[in-house]
């Protein structure tokens, strides 16, 4: 344990005058406090060694639980449109390029105190080159901060984050957009991802949809308990489908 500190004169001066046995109490008090801190940090470090261990033994059926979800057609894609909280991440567009989404994972870097990693595997698509996109989130002073992701390289375009429609006549500059696809930049722009922050979004993946995409899938969590009739049309114009895109352009056509 460590030696009791000194008093100063401030304290000396201004333990004057009380009752000895307060002081005492409260010196006693103190000590408690101390010890109780220490076996805090004590069993903190035992929980982490234990959670670190069982880290390692759960990998493998991630990898197994994987193998499986990428043989159901946009499982990701359903699990975050059913999610109360992601499902206003995603454009319409977005939407469209999920569907090329194999896979989720959350790695934690090195140990579990560092930080961790966010990857989306996605399939050979039409919007950008990358196999992979991935942000990292490491702990400074027990909060999140976010790391360079790595934003996608678009194929021509077709970049999700930019509008197709010019800002102005003058300047044929395209605008942003609220597109998902921001939160992998780095810095993100606080007003492209509606409602919530960078790493906010890096928690519900990690703590939640990973963990247990399943209860979302089957849209347990994601359905309204009260039945009403105007919020299931409105889940059901979450994310247009293609075959809706083609019906809209077969009317302009006529």
């Amino acid at each position: 344990m460590e030696r009791k500190r000194a008093k100063t004169d401030e304290e000396a001066v201004e333990l004057e005058g009380l009752d000895p046995n307060l002081i005492m109490s409260m010196e006693r008090l103190q000590e408690a406090q101390d010890e109780l801190d220490q076996a805090n940090e004590a069993a903190n470090e035992k929980v982490l060694e234990i959670e670190q261990t069982y880290m390692e033994k759960r990998r493998p059926i991630y990898e197994r639980r994987n193998e499986v979800i990428q043989k159901i057609p946009q499982f990701w894609l359903t699990a975050f449109l059913s999610h109360p909280h992601l499902r206003d991440l995603l454009t319409d567009e977005d939407c469209k390029a999920f569907k090329f989404l194999k896979s989720l994972s959350v790695e934690d870097l090195g140990d579990i105190k560092s930080g961790y990693k966010i990857t989306f595997e996605f399939g050979p698509n039409p919007y950008f080159e990358d196999s992979k996109l991935s942000k990292v989130f490491k702990y400074v002073e027990d909060a999140s901060t976010a790391e360079l992701g790595n934003a996608p390289h678009w194929k021509d375009g077709m970049d999700l984050t930019k509008s197709k429609k010019p800002e102005t006549k003058e300047k044929k500059r395209p605008r942003k957009t609220n597109s998902f696809f921001n939160w992998f930049s780095d810095p993100v722009d606080a007003d492209l991802i509606v409602g919530l922050m960078q790493d906010e979004i890096a928690e519900i993946i990690k703590e939640d949809l990973w963990v247990n995409p399943l209860t979302y899938f089957n849209n347990e969590n994601g359905s309204d308990s009260d039945g009403d009739d105007d919020n299931d049309d409105d889940d059901e114009d979450i994310c247009e489908t293609d075959e809706e895109d083609d019906d809209d352009e077969n009317e302009d056509d006529e």
